[in-house]
């Protein structure tokens, strides 16, 4: 019941620590958030190549691949909408004080999917955390630099924390889902090809690599592996 619980909690939690980090630090300029951002990039991506491919590829079914494809294009289209945030990267404009409705639409959608194949003791459960963690806070300095009122914020933030313990429970509890799991979760890998393979190289300045940086994008690769 503990490790259920797990599922539901963390994905929450670190969307508030993200908010917590985005009141002392700023997500735009920081090494230190591009550094975890850049971990969280390499964390996924190796729990998704290590982990979520060879599981989908288990199924006999021919047309995985073109699942995986739906779902890099998914991701695309969700970040036309959403301005990058699921990759660390929004373009702030002038401040408004409307709700942005496409904005959440496209996270929730990103985080209801990405909540379906996480299971409690599989790493892509801490992977998500680490990176929604990054994403919640820049996020939240976007919302809170807007004219938004503070009830709005919170309640903008409390629905896209929710969305990702959604896609868990839905997939726990609906038959029809579990039924074409895999086919969900292939959809899933392409997403998370997409997003982490973009913090990687959009997370430095004119692409380019330092030691630190691989340093940390290497251990973000070892930890997936061995943990």
């Amino acid at each position: 019941m503990l490790e259920n619980l797990y599922i539901y909690l963390l994905p929450i939690l670190a969307v508030i620590v993200g908010y917590f980090i985005s009141l002392v630090l700023k997500p735009g300029s920081s090494s230190g958030f591009k550094l975890l951002l850049a971990f969280s990039g390499a964390y996924l991506l190796a729990v998704t190549v290590l982990e979520l491919l060879p599981a989908v590829y288990r199924n006999p079914d021919s047309g995985i691949g073109i699942f995986i494809m739906l779902g890099l294009l998914l991701q695309i289209v969700l970040e036309f909408l959403s301005k990058g945030v699921e990759h660390g990267h929004l373009h702030f404009h002038d401040n408004t004080s409307a709700f942005p409705i496409l904005l959440l639409i496209s996270l929730s959608l990103h985080s209801l999917l990405e909540g379906f194949p996480l299971e409690s003791d599989n790493h892509l459960l801490h992977g998500v955390v680490v990176h929604k963690i990054p994403v919640a806070a820049i996020l939240s300095v976007f919302l809170i630099q807007s004219k938004l009122s503070k009830p709005k914020v919170f309640l903008f933030l409390g629905f896209f924390a929710l969305m990702t313990p959604l896609g868990s429970w839905l997939k726990n509890n609906i038959a029809f889902i579990s039924e074409y799991i895999v086919y969900v979760n292939a959809i899933v890998i392409g997403i998370f090809l997409h997003v982490s393979t973009t913090i990687l190289f959009e997370s430095s300045k004119n692409h380019s690599f330092n030691a630190t940086k691989l340093a940390v994008i290497i251990l973000g690769i070892l930890l997936a592996y061995f943990i």
